[in-house]
């Protein structure tokens, strides 16, 4: 029997650059200031260099909930990718957030998931969850990349 993959994906439209968008994703020690109200503690686990860069785990979320998440590619200004580090509610968790530039100077997001269940009929609404709290996060971090402008 294979596992069934579900995904997700988020496109949002930012008038921030790539790198100010790409800075305050991969920095963990900001989270808390623009992520909040889901977002109430973030940290670094595990410093990589550059910091945030393959290897780094990043503590996320709100108690009881903080997810350590571990930088598995890095690429400064464009493409950071990440997985669960431990402690997962779900099996092979892969999180990709890729910003390209657009037209007019500012940023296209996309922000995409996925992973396969750890308990037999929970996929659809870990997903569901999952997309909710990133939409929301993405939501949140155009507006912290624009109001840093």
């Amino acid at each position: 029997m294979t596992d069934r993959v579900f995904a997700w994906e988020i496109n949002r439209t930012s008038t921030a650059p790539p790198e100010v968008l790409f800075r305050l994703e991969t920095d963990a020690k900001h989270w808390a200031e623009w992520g909040r109200p889901l977002i109430m503690l973030s940290r670094w686990e595990r410093w990589a260099n550059p910091p945030g860069g393959v290897g780094a785990i990043r503590q996320v979320g709100t108690w009881p909930l903080v997810m350590a998440e571990e930088t598995v590619e890095y690429e400064p200004d464009h493409r950071h990718v990440y997985t669960f580090a431990r402690h997962a509610p779900v099996n092979g968790y892969r999180g990709e957030v890729v910003f390209k530039r657009n037209s007019a100077g500012g940023t296209d997001l996309c922000w995409r998931g996925s992973f396969t269940e750890r308990f037999p009929g929970t996929g659809p609404l870990v997903r569901i969850l999952l997309r909710a709290v990133l939409g929301f996060l993405s939501a949140r971090l155009v507006h912290a990349a624009e109001s840093a402008g």
